[in-house]
């Protein structure tokens, strides 16, 4: 039985946040009939798929006891370099979606080897790297940029029919944000690369004990997260079909927001990338209830997404404090058995006399 509570403790904050969303659609269906179509849940899919690209590398930053502020200001130069070279140079669009991924790892995998061979804070290394990106996006173009390619063209326009469901679809977005998560997932729980992420958040020094290539992991870490932020950017780019330095304004703080909310530590080694799926959804569907509420101003979404930040980071110092008291308590409690059982130096003296 002790066991099984232990499981339960470790997958609360989860449980916690698959039921807030529960109890927030609930409300909505029940409220508004508009909620009430199976397409009100789809576009939760559907509007949020880059922020859920985005979070999904960030919870592989965060899970390895980092932090990038860098992908809202990537994401935006993804969209304006790809809307700039497609538009201003003609360049072929699948050649376009290579090299922004391949810019987006780069870029990432810059900052981590930054990180990790000079041993500055990473929040100073992403801080700088989206100053940069942020810059050369004006630096490219000091307008938006609308894109008229036909292949970008048609991957916006494109709907998915769900089957079972009359008239409800989803979008070519939707579905990549659905697949990188799906290869997330498994990367994350089913691969040695994923247990060495969460060995490294957990305790680094151990890793390096463990004979784990630290080094190696950070960089590549990082350049995930730079490839996941050039995809989003892409995605980004493809709804809107353009490109703008202003795009992705604070989206950095949603991916973090919607990573803690979905229950990963922001000590790392803690946490699921599902997890992470069920933060975004909160997040998109308090804004999707404020649009329906109608009378609220947009900012109430920021004030709701920042005191259920608040909740979970509470939440999870908590357990973490509760860990930290019980292996304490099992440490001095070993230690204790250790002292009693042990024999005192004068009868090992006696013994050897007799």
């Amino acid at each position: 039985m002790t066991n099984k509570l232990k499981i339960d403790r470790k997958f609360m904050p989860l449980l916690a946040t698959v039921g807030v969303f529960a109890l927030l659609y609930l409300y909505g269906f029940l409220q508004y009939k508009g909620m009430r179509q199976p397409q009100a849940f789809f576009n939760l899919f559907i509007n949020n798929a880059f922020l859920l690209i985005t979070s999904i590398g960030m919870t592989f930053v965060i899970l390895s006891e980092g932090i990038d502020l860098s992908v809202g200001a990537v994401i935006a130069l993804t969209s304006v370099a790809s809307a700039a070279l497609l538009e201003n140079y003609g360049m072929n669009p699948v050649l376009v979606i290579v090299l922004m991924l391949l810019m987006g790892t780069l870029f990432g995998g810059i900052m981590g080897a930054i990180i990790h061979f000079f041993k500055v804070q990473p929040f100073i290394v992403t801080l700088a790297g989206m100053f940069f990106a942020r810059g050369m996006c004006f630096f490219i173009s000091l307008d938006a940029i609308p894109i008229k390619d036909p292949l970008y063209r048609t991957m916006a326009l494109t709907r998915i029919q769900i089957p079972g469901f009359e008239r409800a679809f989803l979008s070519l977005s939707a579905v990549i944000a659905i697949v990188v998560l799906i290869v997330g997932m498994y990367v994350a729980h089913f691969t040695r690369y994923g247990r060495s992420i969460y060995a490294i958040g957990g305790n680094e020094q151990s890793a390096l004990l463990m004979g784990l290539p630290v080094g190696r992991i950070k960089v590549s870490v990082y350049a995930l997260n730079g490839f996941c932020s050039a995809l989003a950017g892409i995605v980004f780019s493809i709804s809107l079909l353009s490109g703008h330095g202003l795009y992705a304004v604070n989206v950095e703080l949603d991916a973090i927001a919607s990573v803690v909310i979905g229950g990963t530590l922001l000590t790392g080694g803690q946490g699921y990338v599902f997890g992470t799926l069920f933060g975004v959804l909160v997040t998109g569907l308090i804004q999707m209830l404020i649009q329906f509420n109608g009378e609220l101003s947009s900012w109430w979404t920021r004030i709701a997404v920042g005191a259920l930040t608040l909740i979970f980071i509470g939440v999870q110092s908590l357990f973490t404090s509760r860990r930290k008291k019980r292996q304490a308590l099992g440490r001095a409690s070993l230690i204790d058995v250790e002292a009693k059982t042990a024999v005192p130096m004068e009868d090992k003296l006696t013994t050897g006399s007799a």
